[in-house]
Order: structure tokens, then sequence, then C-alpha cells
């Protein structure tokens, strides 16, 4: 299943949806909510995604499918075209959890100036109040960074709270997925002699177009640079897999529902070319990865 927020006409508020098998409509969860809540004992509708996977379990999500496919439901879908898609969870209530050096060839294009392949995943966080979402604007900042880079990554979000989570369960921790663009200060990120200012200025964190259940998660993974692929991959080359991750991150720290796990970007970011080759104004950025879909931005 595919979940949006989304927003229409004067975008004053955010809604969630479910989108329909051929991804080009929305259907509004409260007309879900409103249409069969006490014939199937939805509960009360969520008010956001943070609420939605708060108040999800496997029955609902199962039941949410099977109402939503219903003919009756067809008519109050909306138009792709006619909403503005905003990042699946657009405040997140706490930062986003990163991983650096996941990828080997990104290790390589990167050793002089961030180390060698590590031993263990190199955790780190990143501001994202509010994420952007698919077509908004990544802010350039100019007189505050001259070396603005992109990095595509997998993005898991957690699904139920959980502490000391083994490899073996972490399965059934994860809520979905989603695609973020890690975008980075690296003259921050020296000169600092850490990554958290350099990952978490203003419009960093683009982060959509949807929020798929989970599912698979061996996925081709790509980002075009103004029509040029820059990196290409598949995320079963992560060295440290979904589970470790999530198994490793756990000791001793609880996850909560919401929480965002960036697993990390293989080569082909702007740094790591001779000489390197950084974003500019006017520039679009595409991120794709297969079966969750594309997130596109410009900077300005």
């Amino acid at each position: 299943m595919y979940f949006a927020t989304y927003q229409i006409g004067d975008y004053d508020s955010c809604d969630i949806g479910i989108l329909n098998q051929e991804k080009t409509k929305i259907l509004p969860l409260k007309k879900i909510y409103d249409a069969f809540q006490e014939r199937e004992d939805l509960g009360k509708c969520p008010q956001d995604m943070q609420a939605f996977i708060e108040e999800s379990d496997e029955r609902l999500i199962r039941k949410l499918s099977a109402l939503a496919n219903r003919e009756e439901m067809r008519l109050d879908a909306v138009p792709l075209e006619d909403v503005k898609l905003c990042a699946p969870i657009p405040c997140p209530r706490r930062n986003i959890f990163c991983v650096g050096k996941n990828y080997l060839d990104h290790i390589q294009e990167i050793s002089d100036a961030f180390g060698d392949r590590p031993e263990v995943p190199v955790f780190f966080s990143k501001v994202a109040h509010p994420a952007i979402g698919h077509e908004d604007f990544i802010d350039s900042h100019p007189g505050v960074t001259a070396e603005l880079d992109y990095e595509v990554e997998l993005a898991v979000v957690i699904g139920k709270e959980g502490k000391n989570i083994s490899k073996e369960e972490a399965q059934d921790y994860i809520f979905g997925y989603t695609i973020l663009n890690d975008v980075s200060a690296r003259d921050l990120q020296r000169g600092h002699s850490q990554w958290y200012k350099g990952k978490s200025l203003d419009t960093f964190c683009p982060m959509g177009p949807f929020l798929v259940y989970k599912e698979a998660v061996h996925l081709d993974i790509e980002s075009k640079i103004n029509g040029e692929v820059r990196q290409h991959s598949n995320t079963k080359h992560l060295i440290f897999d979904i589970p470790t991750l999530i198994h490793i991150l756990s000791q001793g720290l609880t996850l909560k529902p919401g929480d965002i796990l960036a697993t990390g970007t293989p080569s082909g970011v702007g740094m790591g070319f001779d000489p390197p080759r950084y974003l500019k104004s006017g520039d679009t950025v595409i991120c794709r990865i297969e079966k969750i879909g594309t997130l596109i931005n410009r900077v300005r």
C-alpha cells in the first residue's frame, strides 16, 4: 500500500490518503473512515501520518486496503495532479537517524575526506522540522555554503516502539519506506569537524513522494541532476543491512513510531567527482527508488 500526505486548494492543512492501484489518484483516509467507521470498527480517523502510524497494526492495514479498493470509494479519489504532495511526515517528532558510509563505492569516493570503511554503523542525526516534499525548493543558502550536495537514500519509518530489538524481529518494527535526499553542505561538514550542522540547514531534508507499507527492500536506487544519472546502485549493497541497523541502533535506545532511519547513499555524490560537481541554483534533483517512486526538487 502507498500512503501520502498531501494538500488541496489553498494548502492551509494537510490530509493523509491511500493511492489507488494505478497510483494516479489519492483516496482520502477520512472518506474511508466516514463511510465504514461504525460498520468496520475502525475507531477514530487519525489526523496525520504520525498518528496513523502510532495507531496502525496489521489488522487495520489489511482492512483499509480492502475498503479502499471497493467500487463505491472510487468516486472519492482525487487525481494526483490536483494535490500538492508533502513529506510523508512533514515534521518528525525527533531528528532523522542517519547512517554514514554504508555503501562501499561511496566510501571509496570520499575516503580522503571522511575516512575508511567502518567496523560498526556510523550514526548521526539531522534536523528535519519541517521536511520538504516532492517539488518543493531546496534553498542553496548563498553566503552560508558554497558546496551544496545531494544524497539519495532509502529511509525506513519505524512502526512501533522497541528497544534492544534483535535482527530477527527487526521487520516487525518497520512501518514502511520512503525516499530521502540527505542534502549536505560539505564545507560546513569539514569546517565544523562533524556532520550535524552541514546536514541540518533549512530545506535540507526532501522526503517522499509516498510512504510505502513494508515489503521487499532490495531495490534499485538512483539520483539524476538535470537529467544526468549521477548515482545508481541497489540497496542489496548496503554494508549494514536494515535489520542490522535497527538492531544496533536500538541497543539501549528506544525507537518510537514515526522515527525515520536514513540508510546511507551510494557513490556519485557531487563531492566524489574531480573536480567536485556541487549543486547550484536552478538545478533539478531527481531521486528514484524502485517500487517507491520519484522525488523531484529544484534548487534556488
